[in-house]
């Protein structure tokens, strides 16, 4: 004969139930963990802060040391950042749609909206900036099959000049060109373009950005040094991502 080692216990039941025991906690904690940023919620049409929902739904706060000595972060963060948005709601109900009510582009309204991250650098895995100049990067030059901007006008997309290219922005890390810089309307530092959302055409020997409009770069980000932040680059994509929807009036009426 041989010994039950189990006897009247349903093996099978008991994997199960821990299954669920263990699927349950991992919903908790990971329900925990999601909420280090953008909580507790405010209510849309009051602002009144709601509650955050009980322990079960409330993160424990943990400190991470960052690279390079740059310091910790710590979340959630402590206090709630003020934050005013100039834009209003076409509707007194939830989910309406905002208006903006000044320059959508210098406001961070809707497509040209941004978050304040750091205000350090991009680095890579030695520490270096990611993201300069490529006079700077000694390493890396542009095939010469290539079109070399530099030098070349460049316009909106209202088809009026903007100014000049002056200087490309490499990736060291992906080794790519990120920003082209532009010196054109009156203002301190050089206004950078994201290189995805402009077109080089070598036949005709100008730079055509589809963002914005030529007078709209006198307001674009500016860059006073030769690297470029984690807060700055958030804002200058929000300010020439946001032009597909606010450079024209008609750009924001229905196709339909």
């Amino acid at each position: 004969m041989h010994p039950t080692l189990t006897p009247g216990i349903d093996v099978a039941m008991l994997v199960f139930y821990a299954f669920v025991l263990f699927f349950v906690c991992l919903v908790f904690y990971l329900r925990r963990e999601d909420r280090r940023e953008g909580y507790p919620l405010e209510h849309e049409l009051t602002g009144r802060v709601e509650s955050e929902g009980g322990p079960f739904h409330t993160a424990i706060a943990k400190t991470f040391k960052l690279s390079f000595g740059r310091g910790t972060v710590t979340t959630p963060t402590k206090g709630r950042e003020p934050f005013q948005i100039a834009a209003r709601q076409t509707d007194r109900f939830t989910g309406a749609p905002y208006a903006p009510t000044g320059n959508p582009l210098v406001d961070g309204i809707g497509p040209a909206a941004y978050a304040n991250r750091a205000k350090h650098p991009d680095i890579d895995m030695e520490g270096h900036p990611r993201i300069v100049p490529l006079g700077a990067a000694l390493d890396i030059t542009i095939e010469r099959r290539d079109p070399d901007p530099r030098g070349m006008p460049i316009f909106g997309c209202d088809g009026r000049q903007a100014g000049i290219v002056t200087e490309l922005w490499i990736d060291r890390a992906d080794r790519l060109v990120r920003y082209l810089a532009v010196d054109g309307a009156a203002g301190t530092g050089a206004i950078l373009v994201p290189m995805m959302m402009v077109t080089i055409d070598r036949r005709r020997g100008h730079v055509a950005c589809d963002a914005i409009t030529a007078a709209q770069f006198a307001d674009a980000p500016r860059i006073a040094t030769d690297t470029i932040t984690l807060y700055e680059e958030d804002r200058v994509l929000g300010y020439f991502g946001g032009g597909y929807l606010y450079a024209t009036p008609a750009r924001q009426e229905p196709f339909l």
